[in-house]
């Protein structure tokens, strides 16, 4: 119907804001052929149904058709596994990305600074870069 229910983005990196890039160009990757997804966000009615998988099937389908791109990479917070902000129900997706054949890039972690909502102020955070072929 009319109710949005979630939301995921993804760019040619070359695009996206040079922080993002960063942590891939210094190790050698070659931004021009990656796709870079960024946010995916579905709220908990909705999961185990499917719809992850289809917001990645999208942005690789659609890296396909533009052409030139050859991996598709995210990065993703790494917080310890009692960080005092994660839900009581919280699933890693570590699992979800292999099965998809993503893996973590050895020696890829940005950082990327937000405010979370217990802090009074942007906080830096580490983020894990995962990447598989088209």
């Amino acid at each position: 119907g009319d109710k949005i229910i979630g939301c995921a983005t993804a760019a040619p990196l070359a695009e996206v804001e040079g922080e993002f890039s960063a942590p891939l160009a210094a190790k050698g990757h070659d931004i021009a052929r990656l796709l870079y997804c960024g946010e995916s966000v579905l709220l908990p009615a909705y999961r185990g149904k499917g719809l992850g998988h289809a917001f990645f099937d999208q942005r690789e389908a659609h890296a396909r058709k533009l052409g030139g791109l050859t991996r598709s990479t995210f990065c993703a917070v790494v917080r310890p596994a009692d960080h005092p902000l994660r839900p009581a129900d919280y699933l890693p997706l570590d699992a979800f990305w292999t099965r998809r054949g993503y893996a973590k890039v050895d020696g890829v972690v940005g950082t990327f600074a937000w405010k979370d909502i217990d802090q009074a102020d942007k906080t830096a955070k580490p983020m894990q870069y995962w990447m598989r072929a088209l």
